[in-house]
């Protein structure tokens, strides 16, 4: 009898589990080999789908293939259980996934007390070993599980299952030989001990930090799990849209990549301020030969930082030896003008091979099949994507992110702008990333102008994760006579008890127009940049010099605005920008004057960084600092405290308006800012079931000292406890793809008509091709556009959108209300 994994789509042969096992343990093993862990990943690919050996699972394959619909159900549990169901009329689900757990715990379980006998010490990592692989085959559809029990299953309940609902004996019967002797060779005494040791070795010294240690072992346990993940993912995909292979994993010659950026830095002019922007890069290029660890890189605005850390990164991979570089940005707005400057240093063939850009927002909360083959893994030499995307990959729920983990080993991680980490965030980002450097062959750079502290925690909360920098980590040389040298602007604080009103505002940026040709106003919140776009378009006599930008514009159309900018700028034409704080994070603009509501210190000198930008007005350039009258920040918690924190400063007697930018004044402002908000770092999600009183997600991915149950479990992580209270943001956004131009229109149908004949491979480089195309928008308001018809998915039941042309603007961007006429989508 011909046991299936996957039913072919057409008439071509179907995948036998046999095949599908051998596949993913040869995918797995390569995976987890870079940081150690070859034969664990071996053991979970080869034995993750072992219950699909069971008639109950086979008896489904036979439904699916009688019915045709290959398509509808490749690998998920859920939806063979769904189809069963509607076909049968049957209740309950079939569960394939935790027979093969239970064969490795009942056969490693055999050899592991003889381990105990000879070295007690390595009693708690054989168990971690143990069952961290049973917990990765058991969660391998569903997102990691929890360890403990608890009513709706964990681990415990998952292996304590009996026969008539794994088949585990059964399976165990049916089963090809080759499975079983292979499973038998690798599970194995040696195996076992060498693995317990290897976590033993890494683990131990973290023992007197109890969250350390166990944030470390739970992080072991999900690189494994993202090596199975990516494994099946991959091999599944593979199966469906064969001739995929060749274009994973793209290898990148670093010798290569740094003679051509050495070549093109030779061309650079280097003088004036071009000469300081040299010497940090050729800095960066002597640091590059140093160890691996976590460096900072503190450079103001318009230093050159992007130049110097690319530098870094492409000689460092090369002395390591490493697989790739991976920059992590804070928004979407400015991927696409990063990695396009580094795909100009190799030319238009190897940019396109070496870099991809991986925005998160077209991938949806909840996956489809479609989604689960096609979803971005990250296989590129060199990868762009967000802060959001890094932290689901190693705290979101479900399979999605998780999938990515492992390519986060032999790595160089370039954090841009580094001081917009979410507060919550910085124990769980502190901790990974002291990981990532010490035990998986990482290297890690902050970036940003205004460097925070996170080395230097407020004491009490020092144990639950600061950042280890590295001895002489700091990649640029004497900040402080840099920041002098680089000084292009004065700052004005303007703020005043009753702040500024809308018309004092507009008669305010008049009068800059006026005296400086070109002004740049940030606002902290949309609704401000469109009534002082409204205001100032009455006001001035120019319309064609105002422009309106905000995160309700795509990528594409925000570029073509800014290029537009740019000229204007270049030719000397009357200049004027109301912005949301999307400009201020890396944006090459340079305007004569800035105008920046009041906010947190750290957005305010990277407002400063677009004016007076490449130092070529006559004096300097000058930035005023406003409080707007009765500005509504309750709903944005991080720039309400950020204003608190600045206005201390400003308040205090020694203030020294010459001094704001300083980083004298950045280290008080971090200090006061993350002294205010300490006991929102480890990430708080109130109580629940699991836990007594109050949780953090520090304490459910570490020690989880607070849960209720007392278990022989060694690994007691409430993963998918954490998995679902984790947000990277406050309020998650859904990516909506909208038709601002005929490429984004023909996009869109071309993706529309993929519902008809479905191919992964083509999906995957539509959505690409879409990003730039899309709009992130909250929850609530994408339910207001698909119950008022103005937007659509792009399949039935697909969680990917399309915006209907008549609620885009050219002037706003994605809007609830109709703002242009209908010219409908080519089919």
């Amino acid at each position: 009898m011909p046991f299936i994994a996957h039913p072919a789509a057409t008439g071509s042969e179907h995948q036998s589990v046999l095949t599908h096992l051998r596949e993913v343990k040869v995918l797995a093993e390569a995976l987890a080999e870079k940081f150690g862990y070859a034969q664990a990943g071996a053991l979970i690919g080869l034995l993750h789908d072992f219950g699909k050996y069971s008639a109950a699972f086979q008896g489904y394959m036979d439904d699916i293939i009688t019915l045709k619909q290959a398509h509808a159900n490749p690998d998920l549990d859920e939806d063979i259980e769904s189809l069963a169901r509607t076909v049968k009329g049957q209740k309950g689900t079939i569960n394939h996934s935790t027979a093969g757990a239970q064969w490795l715990v009942d056969h490693l379980m055999q050899i592991a007390p003889v381990i105990f006998k000879e070295d007690s010490s390595l009693s708690q990592y054989c168990m971690v070993v143990v069952q961290g692989l049973a917990l990765c085959i058991v969660s391998h559809h569903s997102g990691l599980i929890n360890c403990l029990a608890e009513p709706s299953g964990g681990l415990r309940n998952r292996l304590d299952q009996g026969e008539e609902a794994t088949h585990l004996n059964e399976c165990t019967q049916n089963a090809n030989p080759e499975v079983l002797n292979e499973a038998r060779k690798l599970a194995g005494y040696d195996f076992l001990k060498s693995a317990a040791q290897a976590l033993k070795t890494s683990l131990s010294p973290y023992r007197s930090n109890k969250t350390e240690h166990d944030f470390y072992l739970g992080i072991f346990v999900k690189l494994w799990f993202s090596c199975l993940i990516d494994a099946d993912r991959t091999n599944s995909a593979d199966f469906e849209t064969p001739g995929n292979e060749p274009t994973r994993n793209t290898q990148a010659d670093w010798h290569m990549a740094c003679a051509l950026l050495e070549s093109k830095i030779a061309g650079f002019d280097t003088e004036g301020i071009n000469q300081i922007r040299a010497a940090i890069s050729a800095n960066c290029q002597q640091k590059a030969l140093g160890q691996q660890g976590i460096y900072s890189l503190t450079v103001p605005t318009g230093g050159g930082k992007n130049l110097a850390s690319l530098r870094f990164a492409l000689h460092h991979a090369k002395q390591h030896q490493l697989d790739r570089i991976i920059y992590v940005i804070p928004y979407t707005s400015i991927i696409e003008q990063n990695a396009q400057a580094v795909r100009d240093v190799f030319g238009d063939e190897l940019g396109e091979q070496w870099v991809l850009e991986h925005h998160s927002n077209l991938e949806p909360e909840v996956q489809t099949w479609r989604t689960k083959l096609a979803c971005e893994n990250w296989d590129k030499p060199i990868v762009f994507t967000t802060m959001v995307q890094f932290l689901e990959s190693l705290f979101g729920g479900g399979t999605r992110g998780v999938r990515r983990l492992h390519q986060l080993s032999k790595a160089v991680l370039i954090f841009d702008e580094i001081q917009t980490l979410p507060i919550n965030c910085v124990h769980l980002f502190n901790n990974a990333v002291n990981f990532l450097t010490r035990h998986c062959h990482t290297t890690a750079v902050m970036c940003t102008a205004t460097q925070p502290l996170l080395n230097k925690l407020p004491e009490r909360v020092r144990p639950r994760g600061e950042l280890a920098l590295t001895g002489d980590n700091e990649l640029t040389p004497d900040i402080s006579k840099l920041y002098q040298a680089l000084e292009r602007v004065t700052v004005r604080n303007l703020v005043r008890p009753r702040g500024w009103d809308e018309s004092e505002l507009t008669a305010l940026i008049a009068q800059q127009l006026e005296s400086n040709t070109s002004c740049l106003v940030i606002v902290n919140t949309k609704h401000w940049a469109k009534a002082l776009y409204h205001a100032l378009n009455e006001h001035l006599a120019w319309p064609d010099g105002i422009f309106h930008l905000s995160t309700d514009m795509c990528a594409a159309h925000r570029k073509a605005k800014l290029d537009e900018i740019r000229s204007r700028l270049d030719d000397g034409l009357p200049t004027l920008c109301l912005s949301t704080a999307l400009i201020e994070a890396g944006v090459d603009v340079d305007f004569n004057t800035v105008v920046r509501f009041l906010a947190g210190l750290d957005s305010i000198a990277q407002a400063a960084g677009r004016c007076n930008r490449h130092g070529r007005q006559q004096g300097m350039g000058e930035v005023l600092v406003v409080n707007p009258h009765k500005e509504n920040l309750n709903m944005l918690t991080d720039i309400k405290q950020g204003v608190a924190a600045t206005k201390y400063i400003l308040d205090a007697d020694d203030f020294d308006e010459a001094k704001l930018l300083s980083p004298e004044y950045t280290t008080r402002y971090f200090d006061k800012y993350f002294y205010e908000r300490c006991d929102e770092m480890g990430y708080p999600t109130g109580t629940h079931g699991l836990t007594q009183g109050q949780s953090q997600l520090v304490d459910l991915l570490s020690s989880n000292e607070k849960n209720i149950e007392k278990s022989p479990i060694a690994i007691r992580q409430a993963f998918m406890v954490a998995g679902k209270a984790f947000k990277a943001i406050n309020a998650p956004t859904q990516g909506v793809i909208v038709p601002y131009d005929n490429t984004a229109k023909t996009l869109i149908s071309a993706l529309l008509a993929l519902d008809k004949r479905f191919d992964a491979a083509q999906y995957r480089k539509l959505l690409q091709q879409a990003q730039k195309y899309s709009v992130n928008v909250f929850t609530h308001k994408l339910k207001q556009l698909l119950d008022s018809e103005a937007a659509y998915p792009i399949a039935e039941d697909e969680p990917v959108y399309y915006l209907r042309d008549e609620h885009y603007s050219s002037e706003f961007g994605l809007s609830l209300e109709i703002c242009g006429e209908q010219e409908g989508l080519v089919l």
